[in-house]
């Protein structure tokens, strides 16, 4: 059968986006052209601080001693969950060569990137996690200079637990500036800092569009959006659990979508009827995001049957997965597009997303049907190498100047041609793209 929408979008993550572009270049161009003092009238601006922006080895301390002792242990928790995931997934990655024909060699070389920049968001949630996620793994890869770059509060700073979080995964820098001005500030290598070669981290609307623009310039982890999740549920599924988690997901932004697929009508019905009351019993900013993210944005669907129900999932392509289904193994096996998998009730995006070590910057709005999510391999730059001996080359270069010609390209045709007259004098090779 075709799926049943119990429960429709009004609204997609792009219909209220206003037309950022023009600001984010002006304010950009404007950076680039006026350096640190621009960038200041920026921070002034938009950040209302007037502080030192580049926090000193003093001022980490400072802030380090407000992090209460608790705080500060469920943070290395964290971090030492997403350094030894990370590692892990560093030890795929190796140095690998191979004999592509007698004498020919050819390999692969990973080269961390030398300098990153790290956006943590500090307005309406103080992002320890995008710290602990960006830094780490960036230190893992072996990048020679981390810079964070964090929006400072009005007469405060960054938020003390962000600066020790920082502190503690391997910045190197830490730049009170957010917004556009904090993106051109670690990108044009301001107040003393280097240009950073890669930009990572989530931001709003203004720090994406920032990043956007900048990309070939730069590298950066993904083009972001709204954060979104969908749950898989059947019929044996926790309706508590499902909404709860829903709930979680919705109080990131008004313009966040979630999405309930199940093959239960009774457990889309009781989810529907659970959600709002949830939502209602949060703190008012929270309870504001997820209210409007569940009217405008979020979808209930039910499907025939578990392989409906995947086939909708990976068409929607959710950068959070959660299955709270029997059978995890097979969904595992089934499943193709999404960020993040979270298989069984046990764990729940929230993990992912604070301390459990997989790493939660992830592609939004449908990429994770072609890309995954943040890890070392993208602060690792992963190249090629050649070398050869002279007779190893030869059979190469025929090959070399008969395709070159066919394509048109004489120049390319001979530079072979004047390798195999040096290295096989008096040799008559047929080097002609015709039969």
């Amino acid at each position: 059968m075709a799926v049943e929408y119990l429960k429709k979008a009004t609204l997609t993550s792009t219909s209220n986006a206003s037309d950022v572009t023009k600001i984010v270049q002006d304010i950009l161009d404007a950076i680039e052209k006026g350096g640190d003092d621009a960038a200041l009238e920026y921070a002034a601006k938009f950040d209302n601080y007037d502080g030192p922006v580049m926090l000193t080895s003093e001022d980490i301390d400072a802030a380090t001693a407000k992090v209460p002792e608790k705080l500060k242990r469920d943070i290395e928790f964290a971090h030492d969950n997403v350094k030894r995931f990370a590692e892990l997934q560093k030890s795929t990655i190796q140095d690998v060569q191979m004999e592509v024909q007698p004498g020919l060699m050819a390999g692969q070389k990973a080269i961390p990137i030398d300098s990153a920049g790290c956006y943590v968001p500090g307005g309406r949630y103080s992002h320890i996690a995008s710290a602990i996620m960006t830094v780490t793994t960036a230190k893992v890869a072996g990048c020679d200079h981390i810079t964070v770059c964090s929006p400072p509060r009005p007469g405060i700073g960054i938020a003390p637990a962000i600066i020790y979080a920082a502190k503690v995964c391997g910045a190197d820098k830490i730049l009170a500036m957010g917004g556009v001005q904090g993106v051109a500030a670690m990108t044009f290598g301001l107040f003393g800092l280097p240009k950073a070669k890669i930009l990572v981290g989530p931001g709003n609307q203004f720090v994406a569009e920032a990043k956007r623009i900048l990309f070939g310039r730069v590298g950066i982890d993904m083009f972001a959006g709204p954060t979104d999740s969908l749950i898989l549920a059947d019929a044996d599924a926790d309706v508590e659990i499902a909404a709860v988690d829903l709930v979680s997901q919705a109080e990131h932004g008004y313009n966040s979508p979630v999405w309930l697929v199940t093959d239960s009508r009774d457990v889309a019905e009781q989810v529907m009827a659970r959600v709002p009351e949830l939502i209602e019993d949060l703190p008012e900013l929270n309870r504001d995001n997820a209210r409007a993210a569940w009217r405008d944005y979020a979808e209930v669907i039910l499907c025939a049957d578990r392989e409906e129900m995947a086939a909708t999932s990976d068409l929607y392509a959710p950068e959070h997965l959660s299955v709270q289904a029997n059978d995890t193994d097979w969904w595992l096996d089934r499943l193709t597009c999404y960020g993040s998998l979270f298989l069984g009730e046990e764990t729940t995006v929230s993990y992912g997303d604070k301390a459990s070590g997989t790493n939660h910057v992830l592609p939004t709005s449908g990429a994770a049907s072609y890309t995954g999510g943040l890890s070392v391999h993208k602060f690792m730059k992963m190249v090629t190498w050649q070398k050869s001996s002279r007779e190893g080359s030869k059979e190469v270069a025929i090959a070399t100047a008969r395709i070159s010609r066919l394509e048109g390209m004489e120049g390319h045709a001979r530079a072979a041609d004047v390798r195999l007259a040096k290295y096989f004098p008096g040799s008559n090779f047929d080097l002609s793209a015709e039969e």
